[in-house]
């Protein structure tokens, strides 16, 4: 089966960097982490705007972070705070430690 464009990307720059998987991979939790607030924000009926201003920031922020941008700890912070989540977020996906 031939690989797709995205694997040799990866694999390419594997061999340059031996720690890129693990840096593909904390982008993927943030995404993940990211849409989960994003969904919990929509679901308490509030606005990118409304958690803008709430926060103190541009909507625009607001944006980057709920499509998995690389933004500050700070940042989701605030942004739990301001959808009233407890911070780190509580995922329903997250596994439990044993």
């Amino acid at each position: 089966m031939p690989k797709d464009f995205l694997d040799e990307m990866i694999a390419k720059r594997t061999r340059k960097n031996p720690r890129f998987p693990a840096l593909v991979a904390e982008a993927e939790r943030r995404l993940a982490v990211a849409k989960a607030l994003a969904a919990r924000r929509a679901a308490l009926g509030v606005s990118q705007t409304v958690v803008a201003a709430r926060m103190g920031t541009a909507a625009s922020v607001i944006s980057k972070l709920e499509s998995g941008g690389d933004v500050k700890l700070s940042t989701f912070q605030r942004y739990c705070s301001a959808i009233g989540e407890v911070f780190p977020p509580r995922l329903a996906s997250r596994r439990r430690a044993a």
